[in-house]
């Protein structure tokens, strides 16, 4: 089951897409991969953390995790 809201998907999609519309499909699939992405950022940001010997995720282990997936 999906945590991001539709509505909230949408609405990006909308503003970035210049008033771009979706189907309930589409728009499933576009959240399933949002989420993909911040659970694999999630990942990365986390390993920068451990080796940096943190427990708590910085700015930069964030910016760095996103360089690193692209």
């Amino acid at each position: 089951m999906a945590e991001l809201p539709n509505a909230v998907v949408k609405r990006l999609l909308s503003k970035h897409g210049g008033g771009l519309r979706v189907t309930g499909s589409a728009l499933t699939l576009v959240v399933e991969a949002a989420e993909g992405y911040i659970a694999r950022l999630a990942q990365e940001a986390q390993a920068c953390a451990e080796a940096n010997k943190r427990k708590t995720v910085m700015d930069s282990d964030v910016e760095e995790a996103r360089a690193k997936i692209g």
